[in-house]
C-alpha cells in the first residue's frame, strides 16, 4: 500500500474534529497484513513470530496481536508486566534485557518468561542461582549492518550480546554449571535491506549452534526495513523467507531436529499501521523559509531529530493546494524540526499535517519535556475508531510529584 493511500483511508480531519490534536493513529489492518505476511514467507515446519513491543507498547496493539497468534519480545520487567496484562502466557514471552541488574531478571524468572542472556557475568551468576531454569543466550555476530550506528547493534563494539568468539568461554560456563541452554539468538540492527546480511548472521549462528546440542529454538531477531518513502525500497521478506528456510532447514535435518525458527519484529510489524496527526500553529515566514509551526515536538515525535529519520508528510486539510516548499517544525523550546524543504500543498493556520510510519518507537519514544502532555492514541479496527489512549492532563504532570509543606529557603533564617 503507497504511503499517500493509506492517510487517505483514515478520514485524518474528521478524527481530529473528535479526538483532538496532536493524535496517533494506528490502522490494525495493516498490522494484520505484515504479520500475515512473515508467517507465509518462511516455509519451516515451526515458526514463531514474538512481537517486539519496545515499538508500540499500548496493550491493546499487544491484545490484537496476541489475537493474531503473536508471541511477545521484551526487553525491560515492565514490559513482561504489560504483556502479562494484555494477556499473553508467561511461555509466550522472551525477556532480552541489556545491562539490568540480577534481582531484575530473577524477577522475570519468577513471572515464568523465558530468558534471553547477553553476557557471560549474567550468565555465570543465572547458572549458579537457576541451574534448573533452560535459557537462550544472544549471540553478537559481529556484522555492521542497520541503518545508521545508533541502530546497528551485532558489530564488534557494541553493548548488545555475546561475542561469537566468546562461545568457547559460554561453552565451559554452561557445562560447569549445568544449565540448559534452549535457544541461540541474535539481532545485528535495524532498517536492514540486503538479504544476505541475514544469512551471513544465519551461518555464523547456525555454526555456533553445533556446541549446543539441546536446544528448541534459533531466533533471528528483526531489522527489517519498511518504506518510508513513496516507492521506497523494502527488504523482501519473500525473497529472504525462500534462502533462509532452505538453510534452516537443511540444517535441522543435519542437526537431528525440527527446531523453531523465531522472529521479532517491531517495526515491520506497526510502523506503516501508524500516522501522526497535528494542527498547524503559524506559518512563519523569515528572510529565507518558511516555517509550519505545529502543536508538536521531539516531545512526541523525536525520530527525526534523535535519528534523522524521514517521515513522509502530508497536509491532510488542503490537499488539492498549490504546491509551497516548507520546513515543519514544533513548538518545544529545542531545535526541533521534522522536515526541511518539503513540496507540500498551501499549508494554512488550522490545517491538519499527517507524518506517516508513525507507528513505530514515536509514542513509545514520547515524553513530558517542556510539561506538554502526551498524546492521544486511536485504533482503527474492522472500519471503526476506538480510543486506546486518552490525552493527558495537568493532573497527570503532577500525580506523581510530592509537594513539600513547607520551603522557606535557608536564606530566609538568617535574615
Amino acid at each position: 500500500m503507497a504511503i499517500q493511500d493509506a492517510i487517505q483511508k483514515l478520514d485524518p480531519v474528521s478524527l481530529v474534529e473528535k479526538y483532538g490534536a496532536p493524535l496517533y493513529v494506528y490502522n490494525a489492518e495493516r498490522i494484520e497484513f505484515q504479520y500475515k505476511r512473515m508467517l507465509t514467507a518462511f516455509k519451516v515446519p515451526k515458526i514463531r513470530i514474538n512481537y517486539a513491543c519496545k515499538a508500540l507498547t499500548n496493550v491493546n496493539i499487544l491484545r490484537y496481536l496476541k489475537q493474531l497468534g503473536s508471541g511477545l519480545d521484551t526487553v525491560s520487567i515492565q514490559e513482561v508486566h504489560l504483556g502479562l496484562h494484555a494477556g499473553f502466557a508467561p511461555q509466550d514471552i522472551m525477556y532480552t534485557p541489556n545491562c539490568v541488574s540480577m534481582e531484575e531478571i530473577t524477577e522475570a524468572v519468577q513471572l515464568g518468561v523465558k530468558i534471553n542472556i547477553d553476557n557471560i557475568s549474567i550468565l555465570e551468576q543465572f547458572g549458579h542461582l537457576h541451574p534448573e531454569i533452560p535459557v537462550c543466550i544472544r549471540v553478537n555476530p559481529h556484522i555492521m549492518a542497520g541503518g545508521s550506528s545508533k541502530i546497528s547493534v551485532g558489530h564488534i563494539d557494541s553493548k548488545f550480546g555475546i561475542s561469537i568468539h566468546q562461545i568457547p568461554h559460554v561453552v565451559r560456563v554452561v557445562k560447569t554449571t549445568g544449565i540448559n541452554v534452549e535457544g541461540l539468538h541474535m539481532h545485528t540492527g535495524s532498517n536492514i535491506l540486503d538479504a544476505e546480511v541475514f544469512l551471513r548472521g544465519a551461518e555464523i549462528l547456525l555454526s555456533a549452534a553445533d556446541n549446543f546440542k539441546e536446544l528448541s529454538f534459533i531466533d533471528f531477531g528483526s531489522g527489517f526495513k519498511v518504506p518510508y518513502r513513496e516507492s521506497d525500497i523494502s527488504t523482501d521478506v519473500e525473497d529472504l523467507g525462500e534462502k533462509l528456510s532452505k538453510r534452516f532447514n537443511d540444517f535441522c535435518e543435519k542437526y537431528g531436529k525440527e527446531l523453531t525458527l523465531i522472529f521479532e519484529p517491531g517495526k515491520f510489524l506497526v510502523s506503516e499501521s501508524g500516522h501522526f496527526l497535528v494542527k498547524t500553529n503559524v506559518v512563519k515566514q523569515t528572510t529565507s523559509n518558511v516555517f509550519i509551526g505545529v502543536d508538536s515536538g521531539l516531545n512526541h515525535l523525536i525520530r527525526p531529530m534523535f535519528y534523522n529519520a524521514h517521515h513522509e508528510i502530508f497536509n491532510v486539510s488542503n490537499p488539492n493546494g498549490k504546491p509551497r516548499i516548507y520546513s515543519i517544525v514544533g513548538y518545544i523550546c529545542e531545535t526541533d524540526t521534522f522536515g526541511v524543504n518539503r513540496k507540500l500543498p498551501e499549508v494554512r493556520e488550522g490545517d491538519i499535517i499527517a507524518f506517516a510510519n508513525a507507528g513505530a518507537y514515536c509514542f513509545s519514544m514520547a515524553s513530558n519535556y517542556n510539561s506538554r502532555f502526551r498524546p492521544a492514541e486511536v485504533l482503527i479496527l474492522n472500519g471503526e475508531d476506538h480510543l486506546i489512549r486518552e490525552r493527558e492532563e495537568m493532573k497527570d504532570l503532577l500525580h506523581h510529584q510530592v509537594e513539600i509543606d513547607s520551603l522557606k529557603p535557608a536564606i530566609a533564617e538568617k535574615n
